[in-house]
């Protein structure tokens, strides 16, 4: 499998935005792939927010890059979040009648339900990626998943900020927010960060 970073051409007007953002806070002081997540979640969301809510750990940032460049499965909650990640295709059984089927049956919500579909197909080791169901999350904490890297950044009033505490709590290796706020949107950011950091706008 493949470790070549994924290579695109970077439009000026995302060149200007990076410009702009870092007119406006210095992040030069941040590990690399913490500022590479950072900067990228900011431009993502125009939300400064994030400077001081985002949880990052360089450990854990690093295996991602060496899971996501050597070709380790991603899987996502929702297809919204795969659709905004580039260059890779994702897992995202949400949507399947399995999901819904058993949903039904083991009493749990559709996204929890995709989760232990998901593990199934990609077992351990994979990139995995929360942008809109905390119930997602707090499911794949509860499984022996292994994953290589977990990015949760779900967003809501209900349960979004404590599975986000919960997955700090569980020792994964991962990205969070400490708040309510998140979104598929900034959940793809953090993994383009990671495929894309060396040729940061």
């Amino acid at each position: 499998m493949s470790t070549v970073p994924v290579s695109r051409v970077v439009h000026p007007i995302e060149q200007l935005s990076y410009r702009i953002l870092r007119s406006r806070v210095d992040l030069s002081h941040l590990p690399p792939l913490t500022r590479a997540v950072t900067e990228r979640v900011v431009h993502a969301s125009a939300d400064l927010d994030y400077v001081t809510d985002l949880v990052c750990d360089e450990v854990a940032l690093e295996a991602g890059v060496a899971a996501v460049r050597g070709g380790a499965p991603l899987v996502t909650d929702v297809a919204m979040v795969a659709a905004g990640i580039t260059g890779r295709e994702a897992v995202c059984p949400v949507g399947e009648p399995a999901a819904a089927d058993l949903a039904r049956s083991a009493g749990i919500t559709r996204s929890a339900a995709a989760v232990r579909i998901a593990l199934d197909r990609v077992g351990p080791g994979a990139v995995w990626v929360v942008g809109c169901a905390p119930t997602a999350l707090t499911e794949l904490i509860t499984l022996d998943a292994r994953p290589a890297l977990v990015v949760g950044l779900p967003v809501g009033f209900v349960g979004a900020a404590e599975s986000k505490a919960a997955l700090r709590d569980s020792g994964l290796p991962a990205v969070s927010n400490r708040g309510e706020k998140g979104g598929s949107a900034v959940a793809a950011a953090a993994v383009n960060a990671l495929l894309y950091w060396e040729e940061q706008a």
